[in-house]
Parts: C-alpha cells; sequence; structure tokens
C-alpha cells in the first residue's frame, strides 16, 4: 500500500511546488538555494535535460531542500532517479506499471491524472494524493471542485498552466493540497543566474493566502 503520509508532509510544507527545467549543472545548486530561501522546500527536477539526474544529486545535498523528479515516465526512469537522490517522483500520467514500480521503490509518486477514471485507475492501486495535469487544459478549479464529491478521498496537486495569478482558485479547494508551477523559476532569470530575482518570486509563491 502507498505510504500517503510520507507525501503529504513533503507538499504540505509550501502551497507551491516548483517545477524545473535545469539544462546546465552548473545553475542546480543555486536555483535550488534560491527557492528553498524563498520559502519553497519541495523542488521538483524534470526529467527532460540530460543535466537532470546530475543535478537532483547536487540538488539532494541543499539544507532544508526536499529534491523530487518530475517527467517520469517508466520504471527505469524512477528508479535511476531514486538512484540519484531523488525523494519523490512525479509523472505527468500514470500506467499500471509505474505505479506499481513506486510502490516496489518504496519511494513516494505523484502520479498524473486527468479525468475521474485514470483518478480511479490511481485509487486502486492505492494511492490517495495525485498530479491533476494539464490543470488548464483538462478543466480547471470547476473540474476539480466537481471531483470533490464523488472522489472524496482523492487530494490533488494541480499542476500546467498555473500561475501567481489563479494560484488561488486552486488552493482553495478542499481536495486540492498544492499547486506545481513553473512561473517561480522563468527561463530568463535562470539563464542569467538572477538568483536574488528568484528567491523573491518564491517568496510571493510560499506568501500566498487562500
Amino acid at each position: 500500500m502507498f505510504d500517503t503520509a510520507t507525501l503529504l508532509a513533503v507538499l504540505r510544507r509550501a502551497p507551491v511546488v516548483p517545477v524545473l527545467i535545469i539544462d546546465r549543472l552548473e545553475d542546480a545548486v543555486p536555483l535550488g538555494t534560491a527557492l528553498v530561501k524563498g520559502g519553497l522546500p519541495a523542488l521538483e527536477v524534470t526529467l527532460r535535460t540530460p543535466a537532470a539526474l546530475e543535478a537532483i544529486r547536487a540538488m539532494s545535498r541543499i539544507p532544508g531542500g526536499v529534491v523530487g523528479a518530475g517527467t517520469v515516465l517508466d520504471r527505469a526512469q524512477a528508479k535511476a532517479a531514486v538512484e540519484a537522490g531523488a525523494k519523490f517522483l512525479v509523472s505527468p500520467g500514470a500506467t499500471p506499471d509505474l505505479l506499481d514500480a513506486a510502490i516496489e521503490l518504496d519511494v513516494p509518486l505523484l502520479p498524473g491524472v486527468a479525468t475521474a477514471s485514470e483518478a480511479m485507475v490511481a485509487r486502486d492501486k492505492g494511492y490517495r494524493i495525485v498530479k491533476f495535469f494539464p490543470a488548464g487544459p483538462a478543466g480547471g478549479p470547476k473540474y476539480l471542485q466537481a471531483l470533490a464529491s464523488p472522489l472524496g478521498e482523492m487530494v490533488f496537486c494541480p499542476t500546467g498552466g498555473v500561475s501567481l495569478d489563479n494560484a488561488r482558485d486552486y488552493l482553495k479547494l478542499k481536495n486540492v493540497v498544492c499547486v506545481g508551477g513553473s512561473w517561480v523559476a522563468p527561463a530568463d532569470a535562470v539563464k542569467a543566474g538572477d538568483w536574488a530575482r528568484i528567491e523573491q518570486l518564491a517568496r510571493e509563491a510560499a506568501a500566498i493566502a487562500v
């Protein structure tokens, strides 16, 4: 059975989980440090670049941070991410094999769902916390609100089209634990090494009140 409490403890540390695409390994530690200093300790490094696994390895040593791997698509990626130091996994969707793999690896997985049926598949495997993706195109806050009654056990982390402007609309829902977003680490700021700007964006996100 999946350990719901462990994942909840990570996701409840802040209202926003930064979704990060890291092209240069040298950016990993200063980026993660700026986000943690700004109040966002749970960091999702997506497996979309050649530097991702080494970035996870480097960021796992940041004091106060909890580093996970995002865009995990299969069992092999899940295993590689855990070996690199990922403390949680996030996937855009959820295959039965990936759901089983995370349980076997004893690592928290936030599987992606976009429909009630997909959420029920995850529920059948023992999962109670899922990623709602892509949140905006899939129906936004109104869709999630509609799922609250029939899927009362399920808790969601909306990601995809979430911004500082609409994050509160999600966070005020009783079935939302946090949101995922990339706006706290804009590509131009990372490229320029503007860690002060990223820390300030993190502070704004961490201070979101509902």
